[in-house]
């Protein structure tokens, strides 16, 4: 599907979601509701506060790691709604050299070619695509569940968090719950079709559960740990933390 997007560089994300819009994008009407339109989960009183830190323990308290968030049809799908947003220039990848390492805290350390990853079961959803910046789209991911490369690489029974490394040099980090939730994908497919290098190919991070910015493109190295370094995530270590839990 031809991709008709105006490119955008973004170097420091400007927060423009008010509570009422942010409710509104995401489809929460009460206190306590989940998002059913974008899956994103928040309190709505938390959505008010957009300049709080969210941390781990509020996480727990909104999340629950395998509820599944409702999903759009295919008539819903908003093929030119998603907008290209990126950290640094679009890097360049030689798929036939190209690797998903996933090491750390785990008993299996795995080096994977793009054959080997998409030779494992194909998942798809439709899913709405929330980013900080006020907007949105209703996309199509297919790849293979996170969850399914995470249990072949045999994590340990102390992992708590899954660090994520691109091939732009933009990192970000995930609680495992997150990682391991039924509806987190490493997406090589957009709207049925190769997912285009602009968008994060080969691999990406798609989630009904987090934030456009949490979604990493271009993974290529996936770190399981039991404690995060000094190193959470690149706009968190920027001080831009006000949605980083969710």
């Amino acid at each position: 599907m031809k991709n008709t997007n105006k490119k955008q560089l973004i170097h420091i994300p400007t927060p423009q979601l008010t509570r009422r819009k942010f409710l509104q994008i995401s489809g929460i009407s009460s206190l306590g509701g989940l998002l059913s339109g974008c899956g994103t989960p928040a309190l709505e009183d938390l959505v008010g506060k957009l300049s709080e830190p969210i941390n781990q323990k509020v996480e727990k308290l909104i999340f629950q790691p395998q509820k599944l968030v409702p999903e759009f049809s295919a008539s819903q799908i908003e093929p030119e709604a998603l907008i290209i947003n990126s950290f640094r220039n679009t890097p360049i990848i030689d798929l036939d050299k190209f690797r998903l390492i996933i090491d750390g805290e785990v008993n299996n350390p795995l080096s994977l070619s793009m054959a080997e990853i998409q030779a494992l079961p194909l998942t798809s959803m439709i899913i709405r695509h929330v980013c900080v910046e006020g907007w949105a789209a209703i996309v199509q991911w297919g790849g293979i569940r996170l969850r399914d490369i995470i249990t072949l690489a045999q994590p340990q029974a102390n992992v708590k968090y899954a660090f994520f490394e691109s091939a732009d040099g933009y990192y970000e980090s995930w609680d495992i719950a997150s990682t391991t939730h039924p509806q987190t994908l490493l997406a090589y497919q957009k709207n049925g079709e190769k997912l285009p290098v602009e968008n994060g190919a080969p691999l990406r991070l798609a989630a009904p559960i987090k934030l456009g910015y949490k979604q990493s493109k271009w993974v290529t190295r996936i770190t399981l740990t039991s404690h995060l370094s000094a190193f959470k995530g690149y706009w968190e270590d920027q001080g831009y933390e006000w949605f980083a839990g969710l």
